[in-house]
């Protein structure tokens, strides 16, 4: 059981701001969502994007992948933390607290 344990589950929280200006600038702002996308990110709110990882291992794996597709310009900021921590997360929604979403059940093959 140590394998879930709230500790050991790691969410990988990517911030970032990138400019928009020109139409090669959303360009590249539309590409590197996509790619967030792609490798299993999802919105937590607008240029906030989060995953779900099952080990330390598996999130420096990804936090690897992201800093490979990091856009020239704009700015990025990738954080990991704890199952514990996320689930600490207070949520609030025109002043109403809301619930902390629960974790996507993904399917690891490796």
């Amino acid at each position: 059981m140590e394998r879930f344990s709230a500790y050991r589950i790691m969410w990988v929280l990517v911030f970032f701001d990138l400019p928009t200006d020109t139409k090669q600038d959303r360009k590249r702002y539309a590409e590197f969502r996509k790619q967030l996308i792609g490798d299993g990110f999802t919105m937590f709110q607008f240029s906030i994007y989060v995953r779900h990882c099952a080990s330390r291992e598996n999130a420096d794996v990804h936090i690897k992948r992201v800093k490979s597709f990091i856009p020239e310009h704009g700015d990025v900021g990738i954080l990991c933390i704890t199952d514990k921590q996320f689930g600490e997360i207070e949520i609030f929604h025109a002043a109403k607290p809301q619930k902390t979403p629960t974790p996507i059940q993904q399917l690891e093959l490796f």
